[in-house]
C-alpha cells in the first residue's frame, strides 16, 4: 500500500522557547568579540558585545518615544545597519515591526501604514527615484495613529538615539520580563499577487526558530559569514539571513544596499564569507558577470536558494565555480514564517533542483486533493499544505482572511500544487492556478521550463497559460536571451521540444523579454505575464 503524502520533521532537539532579545543576549554572552555585522558599502562593523549595545540604544530611543509593547513600528528602508537595528531593538521592547518594501510609492506606503496602525516610522530618506520624506508628507493626513518619522542619515536618526540616554537602562529588563516568546513581533505584508496585500502576523517564536532550524541545517556555527543581498524587509533577508545568523553566533554581512551583483561578490571576496543566499536570478546575474571568473570565492561552501525552482545548469555552475558544494534549497512563504521543507547538505544535485527538499523539525506537512481535503497518496499532485510552530498567528485584523487560509485544524493552505515522494522529498508542481488546460490536458509550466532552460539561447525562461479559442489554453514561453542580439525563434524553441515534449507541451507562442515582473519575495508574477499576453495577438 502506498504510503499517505505525510511527513514530520522529528528531531531530540526542542524548539526555543526565547524571545528574539533573550537569544541575541545569549549569542552576545558567548561570542562578544566576534564579528555581528559588517555593512560593506559604509565599511562599519560591530562585533557581538558593539552590536548589542547598539540594539540597546536604539531600543532605549524608541522607548523614550513612548513605543510601548504591541506598538507597530514601520521600517521603510534599504538594506542597511539601521534596518537590522530596528529589527532588534523592536522585538526587544515587544513592540511589533511592520516590513515596507522600498519600492512602495504613496498609495502603498498609506495603505500598509493605515491598515496596520504604525505609531512611528523608520525610513531611509530615498531610494532609487523616491523622495520618502516628500512621499510620507504626502500620505501622513491619512494615516491618523502615524505620530513621527524617523529618517535614516538624517539628524531625526541621531535623535532617537540622544533621546534614549534619559532613559534608565534598567527599563529594558523591566520591559523584557513582561515579553513572551508568543507574543506578535512583526507583520509581514504579503506580495499580493492577486488583490490587496494581507499582513501576516509573526511572533518570535515564529520566526526566531525558523531562522534557527534553517541555519542549523546547513550547519552555521560562530565561524560562518553570511552575505545577504536578498532584501531584509523580506523573510528571506530578516528571518533566515539575520535570524538565523544571530541565532548561531554567525556574521551577517551586507554586500549593498540592493541587489548589485558585482557588489555581492566583492563583498564574498573581501570579507571572506562563507554562505551566500539569493534566488536564482541574482545567481544567474553573479554568474553571468564578464569577468566572474576573476573573483575569489574559495571562501564558501554554503548558502541558500529559495522564491523560485533552480535551473539544474544553474545549480551545476554553483556549485561548481562558486564553491558552493553545500548550498540548500529552500521552501516557504511568509505566512509559515517563512520555511518548511529544505534540502540537506549531503543532498544529490537531483535532489537539490527536482525537489525543494523534505519538512524541517518540528513542522508537518500533507498533500491534499483540492476539491475534498483528503491526504492523497504519495506521487500524486495536490494541494501542499503545512502544520506547526511557524505558520503564522495570522492576517493583521482580518479574522475571516485568516479563516480561509487557516483551517480549523491549525493546517495553512499553501495555494501550491505539490508531490511528495516515497523518500519523503516534495516536488513543486506550480501553483494551483498557474495549471494550464489546454483541450483537457494539464500542463505544468515548471516542467516545460526546466525542459527549456537548457536551450542554449535561452538565460531564463517562464511558461504560462493565454486564452485560445479552441483549446481553451494554449502555452507561452517568455523568454529573457542569453545574447539579446539574437535571441531564439519560436521555429526554434518548437524544434528543440520537438520528440523530447507532448505536443500539447509545446509552446505555441514565445515573447522576448529583458525582465520578468517580480514580487517582493522574488517569485515571478506570472499572473501579470498572462494578463499583458493574454490579449496580444
Amino acid at each position: 500500500m502506498t504510503a499517505p503524502s505525510y511527513a514530520h520533521g522529528t528531531s531530540t532537539t526542542p524548539l526555543l522557547g526565547d524571545t528574539i532579545g533573550a537569544d541575541l543576549d545569549r549569542a552576545v554572552a558567548a561570542h562578544p568579540e566576534r564579528d555581528a555585522l559588517v555593512d560593506v558599502a559604509s565599511g562599519r562593523r560591530w562585533t557581538y558585545a558593539q552590536f548589542g549595545a547598539a540594539v540597546d540604544e536604539v531600543a532605549l530611543g524608541l522607548l523614550a518615544k513612548g513605543v510601548r509593547k504591541g506598538d507597530r513600528v514601520g521600517i521603510w528602508a534599504i538594506n542597511c545597519p539601521e534596518w537590522v537595528l530596528i529589527q532588534y531593538a523592536t522585538a526587544r521592547i515587544g513592540a511589533i515591526m511592520v516590513n515596507i518594501n522600498p519600492a512602495y510609492r504613496a498609495h502603498e506606503l498609506e495603505y500598509v501604514l493605515e491598515r496596520s496602525g504604525a505609531s512611528l516610522l523608520v525610513a531611509s530618506l530615498s531610494h532609487r527615484t523616491s523622495d520618502y520624506r516628500a512621499l510620507v508628507d504626502q500620505v501622513r493626513g491619512n494615516c491618523p495613529e502615524l505620530r513621527e518619522t524617523v529618517y535614516i542619515g538624517d539628524p531625526s536618526w541621531e535623535e532617537l538615539i540622544a533621546g534614549g540616554t534619559v532613559v534608565p537602562y534598567a527599563r529594558l529588563a523591566a520591559v523584557a520580563a513582561e515579553l513572551s516568546c508568543d507574543d506578535p513581533v512583526n507583520i509581514q505584508y504579503t506580495s499580493g499577487t492577486t488583490g490587496f496585500p494581507k499582513g501576516a502576523t509573526l511572533s518570535h517564536h515564529n520566526i526566531l526558530n525558523n531562522g534557527y532550524w534553517v541555519g542549523r541545517t546547513v550547519g552555521y556555527t560562530e565561524q560562518d559569514r553570511v552575505c545577504l543581498p536578498v532584501p531584509f524587509y523580506h523573510c528571506f533577508g530578516m528571518v533566515m539571513g539575520n535570524l538565523g545568523a544571530t541565532a548561531h553566533g554567525a556574521c551577517i554581512v551586507i554586500p549593498a544596499p540592493s541587489f548589485d551583483p558585482r557588489a555581492t561578490l566583492e563583498a564574498v571576496q573581501r570579507e571572506r564569507c562563507t554562505s551566500l543566499y539569493g534566488v536564482p536570478t541574482m545567481f544567474i546575474a553573479e554568474l553571468n558577470l564578464p569577468d566572474f571568473a576573476e573573483f575569489d570565492l574559495s571562501s564558501l561552501r554554503t548558502g541558500i536558494m529559495a522564491g523560485s525552482p533552480c535551473p539544474v545548469e544553474v545549480m551545476k555552475r554553483v556549485v561548481a565555480e562558486m564553491h558552493m558544494e553545500e548550498v540548500s534549497i529552500c521552501y516557504g512563504m511568509t505566512e509559515t514564517s517563512p520555511v518548511s521543507l529544505q534540502t540537506r547538505r549531503d543532498d544529490d544535485l537531483e535532489h537539490r533542483t527536482a525537489t525543494v527538499g523534505r519538512v524541517l523539525p518540528h513542522i508537518e506537512v500533507k498533500i491534499i486533493d483540492p476539491a475534498t481535503g483528503v491526504t492523497l497518496p504519495r506521487g500524486s499532485a495536490g494541494e501542499l499544505c503545512t502544520r506547526g510552530y511557524s505558520v503564522m498567528l495570522g492576517y493583521w485584523n482580518e479574522p475571516d482572511k485568516t479563516a480561509e487560509a487557516v483551517d480549523p485544524g491549525r493546517w495553512m493552505h499553501t495555494g501550491d500544487l505539490a508531490m511528495m515522494r516515497e523518500d519523503g522529498y516534495v516536488e513543486i508542481v506550480g501553483r494551483i492556478k498557474d495549471v494550464i488546460i489546454r483541450g483537457g490536458e494539464n500542463v505544468y509550466p515548471r516542467e516545460i521550463e526546466e525542459f527549456l532552460y537548457a536551450h542554449p539561447k535561452i538565460a531564463d525562461v517562464q511558461v504560462v497559460g493565454i486564452p485560445h479559442e479552441r483549446y481553451g489554453e494554449e502555452v507561452l514561453a517568455c523568454v529573457i536571451p542569453r545574447d539579446p542580439a539574437d535571441p531564439p525563434t519560436l521555429e526554434e524553441l518548437r524544434a528543440f521540444c520537438e520528440e523530447q515534449l507532448a505536443h500539447y507541451k509545446i509552446p505555441s507562442s514565445l515573447r522576448i523579454l529583458g525582465s520578468f515582473p517580480m514580487t517582493v519575495s522574488g517569485k515571478v508574477r506570472k499572473v501579470e505575464l498572462r494578463e499583458t499576453y493574454a490579449e496580444q495577438p
